[in-house]
């Protein structure tokens, strides 16, 4: 069983030296050094505590912190650093699924092998 977290580790190693990994990780530490970025997820995060307390308590949040949270929303968005964020996640995730397609391959080609790996 050692040997198939080897070989994970090995996997998460390789997928940490991709393009898409390395790029994700510098539009994420950009982001993260971006001032004006962090302050808008910090008001987002507070709005959205008060919009889920509204909820949490019966009430219909009120229309002026639905509008807040649509308009610091829409803000967050436009702002390059985090649309280069965006960007490299989804071509990261791209290389994920292709990663996952691959195992769950792997994984229904090995249910019909009759050889039976100890563990």
């Amino acid at each position: 069983m050692a040997g198939i977290f080897d070989m994970a580790k090995d996997l998460g190693n390789a997928l940490a030296r991709t393009d898409e990994y390395q790029n994700l990780k510098r539009a994420s530490d950009a982001a993260e050094e971006d001032r004006d970025l962090v302050d808008l997820k910090n008001r987002i995060q507070s709005i959205e505590s008060e919009l889920q307390a509204s909820l949490q308590s019966g009430q219909e949040p009120s229309e002026e912190l639905k509008s807040s949270y649509a308009k610091t929303a829409e803000e967050l968005q436009a702002m390059p650093a985090f649309q280069r964020v965006i960007a490299a996640q989804t071509n990261f995730e791209k290389i994920m699924y292709k990663v996952n397609e691959t195992v769950a391959k792997g994984i229904e080609e090995g249910a019909q092998s009759r050889i039976i790996i100890a563990s």
